[in-house]
Formats: C-alpha cells, structure tokens, sequence
C-alpha cells in the first residue's frame, strides 16, 4: 500500500479513538469540564501530562532545530526538562493543595483581587495563543504532506477534531484522550528512530547508535562523519556551538521557567486527587517524557546525515521522490543559481541553491532513510497526536480563563453551573477558530513560536507563583505591578527584535543581532522580563501595605509537607 493509504487508515483510526474517548467521557459537571472531577490516577495524569506538555514543538520541530543547530540546540532541551523538573518539585504540590481550577483563579484568590485575576487571565491568553499557534500549524504541516492537502484544509480539519472533544468533554475527555496520544505519538516517535539506528549503524538503541560507528566498514563515528560532512559544507561543525554561552544560558532559563508558568501543563495537577498523586504523576511524566527528549539528538543526527547524503550535490533529475514530494509543500525548494542542474547545499547564501524548513526533518527523516510506508505513515500520526494534544489543552486553558475566572468570578458571579459549562464550550470555540487562523498565517516555524509562548509565561506568571507560594508578605499589588511590566518588556521586545514592529521591518532582516539587548535573542528575554518582574514585584510589596492576616495563614498552610494530602483529601 501507500504512504497516503496508510496515512489514511492510521489517522482515521487514532482520530476515531479520540473521538470515541470523547464521547465516553464527556463532561457533565464544571469540576469535570475544568479538572476531570479531580479524580484521575497519577499513571493517567502522568501519561496525559507528557502528551500534553510534549507539542509539535518536541515531535516535530525540536530534532529539527538540532538537526540544523547541533549543539546550540540542546538548549531546547535542557530547557524544556530542566523546567519539569522545576515545576513538579517547586510549584506542582502547592498549587494542588491549593485547590483551584486555573492559574487565574490561584492568583486572583491569593492575592485577594479580581485585578489581579484580570491581569493573569490577559497573560493566560497571550500565552496560550502563542502556544497554540504552533500547534495548529504543526497540524497543518502534517496534513498538508502525507494527506495530499494545502495548508488551510488541514489546519481546518484539526480544527474540527480538536474542538469536538475539547468542547465535549472538557479536562475529563481531553484527560482520557491524551493517554492515548501519548501512546501513539511515543510509538510513533520511536518506531523509525529504532529502523534508523539499526540501519546506520547496526545498534537498535537510538541513543547509543547516535554515539556509534558506522556500520559501512569505514570504523568512523557518525558524529565524527557528520561534523566532517558539516565542515566540507562550509557550515560549523556540528558537535561545536556558536551561540554566545550569555544566550544560552538565558535561553535555557526562559524555557525552565516558562516550563514552570505555562497554565495548561499546571492546570493538569489539579485533576489528581491528592497532593502526594501530583508529585507522583510528575515523576512519571517526567519519566514518559525522557523517553522522547533523549531519543530527539540521535533522530536529529540520523536525520542531517541522511538529507546532506541524499540530495547535495546530486543532478535534480535524480532527486528521490520524497523531495518531489514535500515540494509540493513548499517547505523545501531548489534554486538552480549557477544552472548546472546539480543541488548545492552550503552554508553561503549567496551560493546556496537548497532551502529546508527544519519542521520537515522529523517528518521526512523516515522517508529519506527509505523505510516502509506504514513507518511513514505512523510519523504523521504521531505528529498529529502531538500537535492535537498540546492544542486541546491549551483550548482549555482559553476557555476556563473566559468563563470561570472573567464570566463567573468578575461580570456574572450568580452564573448557573450549566450557564459557565455553556459559557466555557462557547468560548473554547471562539478559541480554535483563531488558533486556526494563526495556524493557516503562521508567524515564524513551529518551535520559534513556541519558546516565544514559553518568553512570556516566564516574563509573567513564575514569578507572581512562585511569590504567591514562598513569600506570605507578598501584596496584591507588588503581584500585580511585576506581571504588567513584566509582560508588557517581553511584547515589546519580542515585537521589536522578533517581527521588526518598532522598526519598520529592519530589526527582522540583516543587523538583528547587533542590536539584542545584553546579546540575548528574543526566545531567551524571558528570563531578563522574569527578573524585572521579581525586582518590580519586590519593590512595589515594600512601599504597599502587607496582605490580610488570614492571606497570610494560607500561604503558611500550603506550605505544611502534611500527611494532611491524605487526612483531608487535598
């Protein structure tokens, strides 16, 4: 069979599993549609995280980025499960025996203010959008390639999916139905990274394969041999960085602690029943996470490999039918500038005759190595479980900051429970038709938009967590003065240096880096906002009076390690 025939029946069977979970485990109540009722087990919970927390972003667009980065790139990951470790140990517990539905509702009650609430709900939203941007248009990516159509239908198709269990079930169908993404999408993952390994070098483990010498006879190193390759190309080797160590290390900084703010990964530990399940369904999601974030360097390594070996410097009537077909795409070209019909790969631009939008690696990776059709088939779905997953969260995080911390907490605090079930399935609708529209006009690849998402949690809800948990004496209005300043430095800076807004246009072409503040890029000035947001909030709590007494013993209270997760349910 095809690839496309697979593709179809693979997707349509993970879509019709979904779809089914969905209506199996609809929501009926508020505490259901927002948090699953509050009783799912730390296995679930652990496995519905990992999907969640695990976007395009990790499937699709991280192994790319490291595909074309090397070494710069591990500040991906090191950021991205450097900041679960962060938010399992030093936020998750707390906020659980806290005991509310959403970041919003958390600050807003910790810091006794509907402002405050207001404030976190804006900041919840720019950051969600963000996010989901890159989900959408993961999931047009996918569609656009293996089921043969443009952009916008696939993106409109995921939409369509998405809302129906999203808006059915709520966190309890979203819960169920990301347990089984997780299957598919670690399945899908690992499946060709094993197939690729074995081929390359005869080790089936990913991960030490990456490490291991060829098995062409030649007794070289595959990262030996890639870096050579990398050279000859004109391009850094890959084992060696050129990023400057002040912006990787506030890269990593901005994803650890985005990691720690990000509303739709924090609102998953409010669905466990008791405050020792949420340590224990972070262990095990960080555990299922590890799987995929270790396997991504050697599907990175095996991909680059594979792609300079395959088409640089081979008559472009000889490409492989796997370029033909994501050409189609336009999301890898040939330009034929010196007109001798080969393809040049090099670092030079202006010589440069080849262009590949890192998203493709992951996805082509099992296509360039030539492995079966139902493993590149299995690809998209897993691409597709990702993306999907990641955006149902982040609907719902949309949809719960609308209804229940803005409709029934600010403007109609008499609302019935069936007015704000209704309130938050309007509004996730709402949400995925503009998702949609950011998915089909996309501001930048996958995983750029996503450390931008991760840039503006850090910038605005660490902190004021972070505060609202360790520091009693921390006022409504230090909170609130950090995440507006906080917020509004990363826009600025993200618009500026990212997109070019304050600059007519220039910042975003030619220049760019000379002009970074302190040389940090936009994906890592989230952690220079973070820490005016600490500096702002710190001071401002120094000239305003102090919190309510009984704040204050809240604070105290869910601070206590308390063999209280068991006596009182919490």
């Amino acid at each position: 069979m095809s690839v496309q025939t697979w593709t179809y029946i693979l997707v349509g069977i993970t879509f019709a599993l979904y779809i089914g979970i969905a209506i199996w485990s609809r929501a009926g109540s508020t505490k259901e549609f927002y948090v699953a009722g509050g009783g799912v087990s730390p296995l679930a919970n652990g496995m519905a995280t990992a999907a969640d927390w695990m976007s395009a972003a990790s499937f699709i667009s991280m192994a790319g980025i490291i595909a074309f980065a090397g070494y710069d790139g591990s500040v991906y990951l090191m950021g991205w499960t450097g900041g679960y470790v962060l938010l399992a140990l030093l936020l998750a517990p707390y906020l659980r025996k806290f005991g509310k539905f959403t970041v919003p509702d958390f600050i807003g009650d910790r810091y006794y203010s509907n402002t405050a609430r207001l404030v976190a709900v804006v900041c919840a939203l720019l950051v969600s959008f963000t996010y989901v941007a890159g989900q959408m248009q993961g999931v047009g990516l996918v569609f656009s390639r293996f089921l043969e159509v443009d952009m916008t239908t696939g993106v409109i198709i995921g939409m369509v999916i998405v809302l129906f269990y999203a808006v059915l079930g709520g966190m309890k169908g979203i819960t169920y139905t990301q347990v089984a993404q997780y299957c598919v999408l670690i399945f899908a993952f690992m499946v060709p990274a094993i197939f690729i390994s074995f081929q390359m070098t005869g080790n089936p483990i990913p991960q030490l394969g990456m490490g291991s010498t060829l098995n062409d006879g030649s007794g070289m190193f595959l990262l030996d041999k890639l870096d050579g390759l990398s050279s000859a190309l004109g391009f850094d080797e890959y084992t060696s960085g050129s990023k400057s160590m002040t912006d990787v290390f506030a890269i990593t900084l901005a994803l650890m602690v985005g990691t720690a703010g990000l509303p739709h990964v924090i609102v998953r530990f409010f669905t466990v029943k008791r405050v020792k399940d949420a340590r224990k369904s972070a262990g095990w999601a960080l555990l299922l996470i590890a799987i995929l974030y270790t396997t991504a360097p050697a599907v990175a390594v095996f991909a680059r490999t594979n792609m300079i070996e395959t088409v640089n410097n081979k008559p472009y009537s000889e490409v492989p039918e796997w370029f033909s077909k994501w050409e189609i795409t336009e999301l890898i070209s040939f330009n034929d500038k010196n007109g001798d019909g080969r393809i040049q790969y090099v670092a030079d631009e202006k010589t440069n005759e080849l262009y590949v939008n890192r998203d493709i690696m992951v996805l082509a990776n099992p296509e360039i190595a030539n492995l079966p059709a139902w493993v590149i088939a299995l690809v998209a779905a897993g691409g597709l479980a990702a993306a999907l997953s990641t955006a149902a969260g982040l609907l719902l995080v949309i949809s719960s900051s609308v209804s229940h911390d803005l409709i029934k907490k600010v403007f109609v605090p008499n609302i019935t429970e069936k007015g704000e079930l209704w309130a938050a399935r309007g509004a996730a609708t709402v949400a995925v038709v503009i998702a949609g529209y950011f998915g089909i006009n996309p501001p930048g690849f996958v995983a750029a938009v996503v450390a931008l998402a991760f840039g503006l949690a850090a910038a605005s809800f660490f902190p004021a967590i972070v505060l609202g948990i360790f520091y009693k004496k921390m006022n409504k209005e230090g909170a609130i003065a950090g995440m507006v300043v906080g917020i509004l430095l990363m826009l600025f800076y993200m618009l500026k240096f990212k997109f070019g807004i304050f600059d007519g246009g220039k910042a975003a072409v030619a220049g760019l880096k000379a002009n970074w503040w302190f040389g940090i890029s936009p994906e890592g000035f989230g952690s220079v906002a973070m820490i005016v947001n600490f500096i702002v909030s710190i001071v401002v709590m120094k000239f305003t009076p102090e919190p309510p007494k009984n704040v204050q013993e809240i604070v105290e209270d869910i601070r206590v390690p308390s063999g209280a997760g068991e006596a009182t349910g919490h």
